[in-house]
């Protein structure tokens, strides 16, 4: 969305963050993103000039894929989720570029961002040797904070709404 706003391509645009869920809590964060245009690096606020834009169709659009891609197709995301499998693995067999980083759902423990453990959250991560390290000290304003502790309650609720159910079967 953002290259197709600027008349770039995709990868033109690298760091952009989801934070959370796979759901319509996901928060799709731009802040720490960058393109690069005419080949000057360039952050994606500064390129899109469009505040309200970026924090608003922007974010709920990409959180309605999923539902807008069923809809559309009459049938399952599953080809979009298997792209992101693909992509995953790609991204660990290969590693991330250097200053460039990606988004996984990994475990949160030990993440610096203030998000309770023991979830499986997206969060930016770099990958070296087929490991992944959290991305550490990215400034968090208040608009990403609540959108990331909104994802993580509805994380920390299915996870215990999942626990209730084993423990009754």
């Amino acid at each position: 969305m953002i290259a197709l706003k600027l008349g770039l391509t995709a990868n033109d645009v690298k760091n952009v963050i989801i934070w959370g869920n796979h759901s319509s809590t996901q928060y799709p964060d731009v802040n720490h993103a960058k393109v690069s245009i005419q080949g000057k690096e360039v952050g994606v606020y500064e390129a899109v000039k469009d505040d309200s834009w970026l924090k608003g169709d922007f974010i709920t659009t990409v959180q309605q894929r999923g539902a807008a891609v069923i809809k559309a197709r009459k049938l399952s995301s599953a080809m979009s989720a298997a792209k992101a499998i693909c992509d995953h693995v790609r991204d660990i067999w290969f590693g991330t570029p250097e200053g460039e980083f990606v988004s996984m759902g990994v475990i949160s423990d030990g993440n610096s961002y203030g998000i309770p453990d023991d979830l499986l959250y997206s969060f930016p991560v770099v990958i070296k040797n087929k490991s992944w390290k959290f991305v550490e000290g990215l400034p968090i304003n208040d608009f990403s904070r609540e959108k990331m502790d909104l994802t993580a309650k509805e994380l920390s609720e299915e996870k215990e709404t999942a626990f209730e159910f084993l423990t009754i079967a």
